[in-house]
């Protein structure tokens, strides 16, 4: 291969990554949810059009996905946090099951291979389309948070999410709801929880890929552990850059509309993962 197609092959995916992280960023700005659930599908496709090995496809993507969760979370804690949306006493309930499930949720997930995560990560886009579709909200309950339920709730939302590469938003909002806590305040509390999520689960990626070397896709020089660090480079900045910009428009657009239209993009991409 020439020098030349090295470096249109390389231009390529990094317009592609930057299209990724912008059209993330944009839909997490607009709708409040979008990230992993867009993320993960596309690096996948991407990905298997490298010389990585079959099996290791969806822990680059998982992997990958929430390294950037780590920084637009903390761009979207931060400015829930200057509104003083975020309930921080709840986020220190929460966040010690959120970090242990986290962990051994990833550490779960690696020892599956790309034939077993990829079904279940469109399973999983696909029931999150149809909750949008129809759309869902979830009841309140009469008890509030408190240690064991929040470290039990804490523990399934950080398992599940890194599971799936989220930053848990789909699930910790609707936890919160249900424990009577308004909707503001569980977007915005979610956001902050989706920082222990995305670290946590990074971490346990990167410890146990760390030895997971494919030399005839050259991953020395791309991956720390499983997360690819040029992908997640461009994403994070792309998505950080993008964000604000849907956030705007989500004031002037049907909210109705977007939902149905963003609900429908998650099922084909949830479809093209089972059947691809």
């Amino acid at each position: 291969m020439s020098d030349l197609t090295l470096i249109d092959s390389n231009l390529i995916e990094i317009l592609l990554y930057i299209l990724t992280g912008a059209f993330a960023g944009f839909s997490a700005g607009l709708l409040g949810i979008g990230g992993g659930l867009i993320i993960v599908p596309i690096l996948y496709f991407i990905f298997s059009s490298q010389s990585y090995e079959p099996q290791h496809l969806m822990h680059i993507a998982l992997a990958t996905s929430l390294a950037t969760i780590i920084i637009t979370s903390i761009s979207s804690t931060l400015a829930h946090h200057k509104k003083r949306a975020v309930l921080w006493p709840t986020v220190l309930v929460l966040a010690p099951g959120i970090g242990i499930g986290a962990w051994l949720g990833a550490g779960f997930a690696t020892q599956l291979d790309t034939a077993t995560l990829k079904p279940v990560f469109g399973v999983f886009e696909i029931f999150v389309a149809l909750l949008m579709l129809g759309n869902y909200q979830s009841k309140q309950h009469e008890s509030a948070i408190k240690k064991a339920n929040g470290f039990i709730g804490g523990s399934i939302i950080g398992g599940i999410s890194s599971i799936v590469g989220i930053g848990g938003g789909t699930l910790t909002v609707p936890f919160l709801h249900w424990h009577k806590i308004n909707i503001k305040n569980a977007i915005a509390t979610s956001a902050a929880c989706g920082l222990p999520i995305a670290v946590f689960a990074t971490a346990s990626y990167i410890f146990n890929g760390w030895n997971i070397i494919d030399d005839s896709a050259n991953t020395t020089k791309t991956l720390v552990g499983y997360v690819h660090m040029q992908a997640f480079t461009v994403i994070a900045i792309s998505s950080f850059l993008f964000a604000p910009l849907g956030a705007k428009l989500a004031h002037s657009i049907s909210d109705v509309l977007l939902k149905k239209v963003f609900s429908i993009f998650l099922l084909l991409l949830g479809l093209k993962m089972l059947l691809a």
